[in-house]
């Protein structure tokens, strides 16, 4: 990792910059794809999956039978493991369900909300270099709970025409409806403008490259809404004396083998530390089977030594971390201190890879600063708020001055009109 030495403020922005890309390319090859499948349809996704998946199907929707094999295709062990991380997912989500509260703003006026299930979602399921089933957990529980209709789910098909058994256990456990085998830029497509095969939903979630999030983005220009707008994934890990650096260091690779554009900061007041996060980086980066992903990673990021606790927590809200373990004295307090931050990891014995399978929390979250703005995925997500108003008749009475003189004075005659009438009927 690089090094760098109580940078001072001005430099911020520039050192805690993202991987960069050109964008405009990006966006012109990501149009001429989803412009391709909103023509052509199935047929657009067929040639496309053989362009960037090297496999020819002719059907990309999972049968029965398909089902079956991957269920037994699955390890029993894993699927044990599964049903507890899907167990603990649905205990912290189910929290998140409220029922609604009727609140009588003033004698006689009644309002509430009430949250309704989006009735078809889609959610993208990586699948090239990591099988993210742990993913299909984390969108399929909310959007059950949330009580949406129709979940429809896509990932990219392997060479031969597969998806990870694994991904297809996790979908049957947490109610998907639909399963498609399409990958990358098509199936954001195909479910923002729907095929003759796969049904049009109205809002998209999960994870991707580059050129899924380009889509996703682009897509929500056409009307369909998505979760957020995340791109690789990142980590930033806080660490003064009293952490270990051997634990920092496998959760620097725990998020540098993601992707070759995944980035991770470390934030220590202390140099020697640092020192020793980098020896054992290289001694760990060695036993890993995606050492060469996480290597080109690793040049993507750096080692920030700061002066003290108040700078470290500057930088961190400055940098808005998709993941951010506080590996410190009293993590607690300084979590306290942190505004912008999809999840946050406390102590030495919560590493990041415990929220991105089994805490309970949900591992979907904002990346490249949208932690400023974004929040992660949760039941929330998956739901439109409705509001309701009942008015009793002495409620009209009670309120009709205040709407009328705010009606005239913004000059809508038929605003005002529509209590007058209404008071002149009551008054009879």
């Amino acid at each position: 990792m690089n090094i760098i030495i109580n940078p001072p403020k001005f430099a911020w922005p520039s050192i805690l910059q993202r991987p960069a890309f050109d964008t405009v390319s990006l966006q012109k090859t990501v149009r001429e794809i989803l412009d391709d499948v909103k023509e052509n349809g199935d047929h657009a996704i067929i040639e496309l999956t053989q362009q960037y998946d090297n496999v020819l199907l002719k059907d990309f929707e999972f049968d029965e039978v398909e089902l079956m094999n991957a269920e037994a295709d699955t390890p029993s062990a894993l699927k044990k493991a599964i049903i507890q991380a899907a167990e603990n997912i649905e205990k912290f989500h189910a929290s998140q369900i409220t029922l609604p509260e009727i609140i009588e703003t003033i004698p006689g006026v009644q309002c509430w909300r009430k949250s309704v299930g989006i009735e078809k979602v889609g959610i993208y399921i990586p699948g090239g270099t990591a099988p993210l089933f742990s993913t299909v957990l984390m969108l399929g529980i909310p959007a059950k709970l949330a009580g949406c209709k129709q979940i429809v789910l896509c990932s990219p098909p392997n060479v031969e025409g597969k998806l990870h058994p694994a991904i297809i256990y996790a979908a049957k456990l947490v109610g998907v409806t639909h399963i498609y085998k399409i990958g990358g830029v098509q199936a954001i497509a195909a479910m923002a403008y729907g095929t003759r095969t796969v049904p049009k939903v109205n809002k998209i979630f999960g994870p991707g490259n580059r050129y899924v999030t380009c889509a996703k983005q682009l897509v929500q220009e056409d009307g369909i809404a998505i979760d957020m707008p995340a791109g690789p994934s990142e980590v930033c890990v806080y660490a003064d004396d009293s952490a270990h650096a051997y634990f920092v260091a496998a959760d620097l690779l725990s998020q540098a083998e993601h992707g070759a554009d995944s980035q991770v900061i470390l934030v220590s007041s202390s140099e020697v530390f640092v020192n020793k996060v980098n020896i054992e980086l290289e001694k760990q980066l060695e036993l890993l089977s995606r050492k060469d992903i996480a290597a080109k990673a690793l040049q993507n990021s750096k080692a920030i030594i700061v002066e003290d606790l108040k700078d470290a927590i500057d930088i961190i809200n400055e940098y808005a971390p998709e993941h951010l373990i506080l590996a410190c004295n009293d993590p607690m307090s300084v979590g306290n201190k942190i505004i912008n931050a999809g999840s946050i990891f406390l102590g030495n014995y919560s590493p990041e890879s415990a929220g991105d399978y089994a805490s309970g929390t949900n591992h979907t979250l904002p990346t490249n600063g949208y932690a400023k703005a974004y929040s992660g995925i949760s039941v929330d997500s998956f739901v439109k708020k409705i509001t309701f108003q009942k008015l009793s008749k002495q409620g009209l009475l009670n309120i009709a001055n205040t709407v009328e003189l705010m009606a005239e004075a913004e000059g809508l005659d038929a605003h005002k009109n529509a209590i007058t009438i209404r008071v002149n009927h009551l008054k009879k």
